[in-house]
């Protein structure tokens, strides 16, 4: 029986809508580790980022997976969009039993125009200035994730789904 779902995808994929409304759909309990870290921390990610460093980031990042993969219920756990790149986190994602990983895939057109004007709130893409160099960032960010990215068990293209038909589909791998 199926417990855990992990969603992995780039940043703008739609992990945490997606999660939420899965979740409220299921009865599963969501998990944003951004923000389960962000909490367990007391501070913010950007925060961690500019007080320590990313190599200390994504130490505590996999401890973090670890932890919150060993949660004896079900779950859905959305990871930050570099999670699956780093470390062994996709091997504690592929490697936890009755578990699921699920790729929300799009594009980089789809992706910068999700983000575009969130830019100032992400502090991976916070230094761009405009959407020319959003795109050229997640285009080259993509090229270089999505090796581990395509390893999930389970792919949805996202880019010209809402999140009721994505979340309708995820569910059907439940039954």
């Amino acid at each position: 029986m199926l417990n855990t779902i992990f969603l992995i995808g780039y940043m703008g994929a739609g992990k945490s809508v997606i999660g939420k409304s899965l979740s409220k759909n299921n009865g599963f309990n969501f998990y944003d580790l951004d923000k389960y870290i962000e909490e367990k921390e007391g501070k913010k990610i950007s925060e961690i980022f500019s007080d320590n460093n990313e190599i200390y980031f994504r130490k505590i990042e996999n401890n973090y997976l670890k932890e919150i993969s060993q949660i004896k219920e079900n779950k859905i756990i959305s990871t930050g969009g570099g999670t699956p790149c780093f470390q062994n986190n996709f091997e504690i994602i592929d490697d936890l039993p009755n578990s699921i990983s699920v790729y929300l895939k799009a594009t980089a057109d789809t992706l910068t125009d999700r983000l575009k004007d969130s830019i100032e709130k992400r502090p991976l893409i916070s230094h761009l200035q405009n959407p020319v160099e959003l795109k050229e960032f997640i285009t080259k960010h993509l090229f270089e994730r999505s090796f581990y990215y395509e390893k999930s068990k389970v792919i949805i293209k996202t880019d010209d789904l809402d999140v009721n038909a994505v979340v309708k589909l995820i569910n059907q791998l439940l039954t």
